[in-house]
């Protein structure tokens, strides 16, 4: 599936790897990265509001969807590091030295990264439903913890968990499509079918991910934190009330790494980007603004 009137381009980012970006409208470059288990596709609705007056970059990340998926020879292949290299990377070969960054969930994590290490490039950050790395770790306590199930399971040595999803891969990654929407039909039929298509073909990587951010991702936010570093960029993040749900104050942990910090809490799920498409595009428009 591709998002209607957009090009789409494979574009290399690093050695022996290639990225899946659609790429619409003209202006000023925004990169939208997605979530899971998602692809690219999360973003139609905002992606071709968007393009009106930007040049809209949607890639597959490394390891999902239909860009390449490297076998995971140590931490670092996908670490958001390197991830967010492949972003910055991406947008250079496609002409933009600078450019708006916005992330969903996992893509918010790459974002967060390429944020941190790329300052220079990225004028305006966005992230959708995720806390910090570190935070996210310290605010999963007891019984509450089990909300986030997936993080722990993914985060074991490789083998067991890669075996475990691809057994039911459809009944895993289908479980989080239904459980974290509130708006049941704000991803159709044909979306959903292309969301389980890319991440059943795609176990591997997508467990290499998120085994990244239980070691390697934690020590690249230490070292940044123990240094002070902040986003020199402004920051706007959307997110639902996790917060009042699991005990902590979400906009002081952001705050603690965003200065100029716009936090905004949404009724809408997990997949903020299609139930409400609006909300999140004026959101982008009103950081775009600052």
């Amino acid at each position: 599936m591709q998002i209607p009137g957009f090009a789409y381009h494979r574009v290399p980012v690093a050695d022996g790897v290639s990225l899946n970006a659609a790429v619409g409208g003209s202006g000023t470059p925004v990169v939208l990265l997605h979530g899971f288990p998602q692809t690219h596709l999360m973003w139609r609705r905002v992606a071709a509001d968007l393009a009106a007056d930007h040049t809209v970059i949607c890639p597959d990340l490394r390891g999902y969807g239909d860009s390449d998926k490297p076998a995971e020879d140590g931490p670092d292949t996908y670490s958001k590091r390197t991830m967010g290299a492949d972003v910055a990377a991406l947008a250079r070969a496609l002409g933009h030295e600078r450019f708006a960054l916005a992330g969903h969930d996992r893509g918010a994590l790459v974002a967060f990264r390429t944020g941190l290490d790329h300052p220079d490039a990225v004028t305006h950050l966005a992230m959708l439903d995720v806390v910090p790395t570190l935070d996210m770790w310290d605010v999963l306590h007891g019984a509450s913890a089990a909300v986030a199930f997936h993080l722990y399971l993914m985060a074991q040595p490789p083998g067991l968990p890669e075996r475990m999803i691809a057994a039911e891969s459809d009944a895993f990654f289908g479980h989080f499509l239904d459980v974290w929407t509130r708006d049941p039909d704000a991803i159709g039929p044909d979306v959903r079918a292309e969301y389980l298509r890319a991440s059943a073909a795609a176990v591997p990587s997508i467990v290499a991910d998120y085994r990244a951010s239980a070691g390697i991702d934690i020590d690249h936010d230490r070292a940044d934190l123990a240094a002070g570093t902040t986003f020199p960029m402004p920051v706007t993040v959307v997110q639902q009330d996790w917060g009042a749900a699991l005990g902590y104050d979400a906009a002081a942990l952001w705050r603690a790494w965003a200065p100029d910090l716009d936090h905004r809490l949404t009724t809408a799920g997990h997949f903020m980007a299609e139930e409400a498409p609006a909300e999140i595009t004026g959101a982008l428009r009103s950081l775009l603004a600052r």
